[in-house]
């Protein structure tokens, strides 16, 4: 089965590659886009590599890389009213939102800009490089998803 390449967007003051790093898994809660729910959902496997993508910081960009290693669930939070992720339409009987787990494969040494990857003329086509791009989960061609891997000095390999 061929894997699949994406990239996810957090803020890192709410959860950055340092987290998921000492934490070693994470859930990824809080998708609140149908898009983005139907990527989790549907498509991310097992094994898929995922670039971990700080957004909203200085500077913006991938910190490192991340592998599913629990596919789609339902979103628990979604049914807790204590809960920023709360809505109330969801229930454990008929969810709404969809999460997935992710597991710490590599931080890299230093963020790789957005800069510095619109720059890049091999990336052109990259979904996250594309105007008004808001989605906070994407699929990323293989290509792409090695060329950010150089660029950034990451160690992690992919076939």
């Amino acid at each position: 089965m061929a894997r699949n390449y994406w990239l996810m967007k957090v803020e890192p003051a709410v959860y950055s590659i340092s987290d998921l790093q000492r934490e070693g898994v994470a859930c990824w809660e809080g998708v609140r886009n149908y898009q983005a729910r139907n990527f989790m959902r549907d498509k991310m496997k097992n094994g898929d590599m995922v670039l971990f993508y700080h957004s909203n910081a200085k500077p913006s960009g991938v910190a490192g890389v991340a592998r599913v290693c629990r596919e789609s669930y339902p979103d628990h939070f979604a049914f807790d009213p204590q809960s920023t992720y709360f809505d109330p339409k969801s229930s454990p009987d008929n969810p709404r939102w969809f999460m997935v787990d992710v597991e710490f494969v590599e931080a890299f040494d230093q963020v790789l800009p957005l800069k510095a990857l619109r720059e890049d003329t091999l990336l052109a086509g990259m979904s996250v490089l594309q105007k008004g791009q808001r989605l906070s989960v994407m699929p990323v061609e293989k290509e792409h998803f090695r060329r950010v891997l150089k660029l950034a000095g990451g160690r992690t390999s992919i076939k």
